[in-house]
């Protein structure tokens, strides 16, 4: 910060409410202020001179200056320099009739008042010469001697510039609280669509694994009818297809499971997914280790889509599932034999592995799918 603008620099909004600040700091506040009134009141009718007209026009004057002290806070809490100065003047105008008519208590209260309140409320550039002028007329009228009234005037300016620190650190206090807040509210925001898109991930991969698989028999139901095949064939796949319902259903069950927290053992579901494929086999190695839910799923789907393609591209091919935990990442290898092409070959969007790609990258880690000397091979890198 430069030292012009620690110069004109008002105190914060923050640093001039009352926001911030304690019940007891409060209540204390209110009663300095009712002090002070008080004291404004017993100097103007404890005089012997005040009588009739003049004891009301010297009420008339304690309220005018309560009212103005009133617009002084609430112009330098909207930071209006020139209002702001305005309403000071007029104090420091009506603590001068004051001291002209007698009233010197009054008076003093009121110079040491507009002395700590524009140090205080002002910015330093405009409070040093207004808390100057009010102190400079407080010493002109002060009976004591000059080192009291050096002192005194030593600790209004002191506690002043005190007041104002305190202040400017409460106002600091609250913009951190609120951005502290507004931080928490967004980091809630950002892990709320999070979990709504890894929840879409997940009903969407089950969803279009389990169609796709119903679609690769109802396909091969439909052209076996085309062709005039007898009815046993188109039966087994129409309960193939009715089978893969079955399993998408209870796939679905095991999503939000998974979602819930309830997950079951990766090796364990690899096995059951392979237990209804003619050739299909798996193998685990490396020290098995807890992965995360969405590391977990993602080898999941990984696995689902790359049978299902097996089931569609090379019918009867025999596939190796093969699982290898490692020290830093979990390598999900899905090899097979590779095979004559279905008549399924061409069902089906191709998007399948793109979206297990894009799911890999997403944790950080990678999916890899081509063509080998026998047979495709899929092989999923997730960090651990």
């Amino acid at each position: 910060m430069t030292t012009e603008s620690a110069w004109t620099r008002w105190p914060s909004r923050e640093a001039l409410g009352r926001e911030g600040l304690s019940q007891p700091r409060r209540m204390l506040a209110w009663t300095v202020r009712a002090l002070v009134l008080a004291m404004l009141l017993w100097g103007a009718f404890s005089s012997s001179h005040v009588h009739g007209w003049g004891a009301v026009a010297a009420a008339a004057g304690v309220l005018l200056a309560a009212g103005v002290s009133w617009a002084f806070f609430r112009t330098t809490l909207q930071h209006r320099l020139w209002p702001s100065l305005a309403l000071i003047a007029v104090l420091l105008g009506i603590a001068i009739v004051a001291q002209t008519a007698g009233f010197q208590v009054p008076a003093l209260v009121i110079w040491c008042g507009c002395a700590v309140s524009a140090l205080e409320r002002l910015p330093l550039a405009a409070a040093l010469p207004v808390t100057t002028a009010a102190l400079a007329a407080y010493a002109a009228v002060d009976n004591d001697v000059w080192l009291t009234t050096a002192a005194t005037i030593a600790g209004l300016f002191l506690a002043g510039y005190v007041l104002r620190l305190d202040a400017e650190a409460r106002g600091s206090a609250q913009r951190l609280l609120a951005q502290e807040r507004a931080a928490r509210a967004a980091e809630t925001q950002s892990a709320a669509l999070a979990e709504r898109a890894r929840i879409a991930r997940e009903i969407h991969d089950v969803l279009a694994h389990s169609l796709s698989a119903q679609l690769v028999h109802l396909e091969a139901a439909r052209l076996l009818i085309e062709r005039g095949a007898d009815r046993e064939q188109i039966l087994g796949r129409v309960v193939a297809a009715r089978g893969m319902a079955r399993e998408g259903l209870a796939e679905t069950r095991q999503a939000l499971s998974a979602l819930r927290g309830e997950i079951s053992p990766l090796e364990d579901f690899l096995s059951e997914l392979v237990a209804f494929e003619d050739g299909a086999d798996v193998t685990v190695s490396g020290e098995r280790r807890l992965l995360t839910a969405e590391a977990s799923q993602a080898v999941r789907r990984v696995a689902q889509e790359a049978l299902t393609n097996v089931r569609k591209h090379a019918p009867g091919a025999k596939v190796q599932v093969k699982l290898e935990y490692g020290e830093r990442q979990v390598t999900l290898h899905v090899r097979d034999s590779g095979g004559k092409p279905g008549d399924l070959t061409g069902s089906g969007a191709g998007y399948g592995l793109l979206g297990m790609r894009e799911r890999a990258e997403l944790l950080g880690g990678s999916l890899e799918a081509g063509r080998e000397e026998k047979g495709f091979v899929v092989t999923l890198k997730v960090p651990v």
